[in-house]
């Protein structure tokens, strides 16, 4: 290997290194409510994406804050990642779970969702930061707190949710949010459309919200 191979190579394992940090920082920071080093990992437009809420990082801010403030629970947890970096943009996708904790029709539960964040994340001003995250939701499932509880779930109602995210959406419906139906997930034209958004942009499209 030449040393201009082996410098490209540092390189970009550098910045992988330094965009994994950006995600891990914040899964932690938002769990923990450290809100202004939360606010420092966003780009200026970046965007959040979730079942519950789809907007502006400051107005994601505000409305876990006012969750929070109602006894809203949900944190999370990160896995692997696989980067793809052209020039001063990377597609990050990590493997993580969601984890949110409630009262659903009565009963104490969690409910834990695995999937993936795929991040659209660009360089600014010489740092990474992120752009526009979007879940994908692979499966979840919901267990009462305690074994012994009977749980009797709407079952017309869960069966008007997505596959992927169907026990998530019934108890955030439940608590009172509106919840968006098409989301990506493991399989489907959404979740294609999505990779196909990734590849374009990071080939130097335009980012189509």
């Amino acid at each position: 290997m030449s040393d201009a191979s082996a410098a490209a190579d540092e390189t970009l394992l550098r910045d992988e290194q330094r965009i994994r940090r950006l995600v891990e920082r914040w899964a932690v920071w938002r769990d923990a409510g450290d809100w202004a080093r939360f606010r420092s990992l966003w780009h200026p437009e970046g965007v959040m994406m979730a079942t519950w809420f789809q907007g502006p990082f400051e107005d994601f801010i505000r409305v876990t804050q006012e969750g929070w403030a109602r006894g809203v629970n949900i944190l999370h947890f990160l896995g692997g990642s696989a980067i793809e970096l052209v020039g001063d943009r990377a597609v990050a996708q990590t493997k993580m779970t969601i984890s949110q904790r409630g009262p659903v029709d009565g009963v104490p539960c969690d409910v834990v969702c695995t999937g993936r964040f795929y991040d659209f994340v660009v360089r600014h001003h010489g740092q990474w930061k992120l752009l526009h995250r979007q879940p994908i939701y692979e499966k979840d499932r919901i267990d009462p707190l305690d074994p012994s509880a009977t749980l009797k779930l709407d079952a017309e109602l869960l069966a008007t949710f997505p596959e992927g995210y169907r026990h998530l959406a019934y108890i955030q419906t439940r608590i009172g949010y509106k919840v968006k139906l098409d989301m990506p997930m493991l399989k489907g034209p959404v979740v294609e459309e999505l990779y196909r958004r990734g590849a374009a942009w990071l080939a130097g499209g335009e980012l189509h919200r």
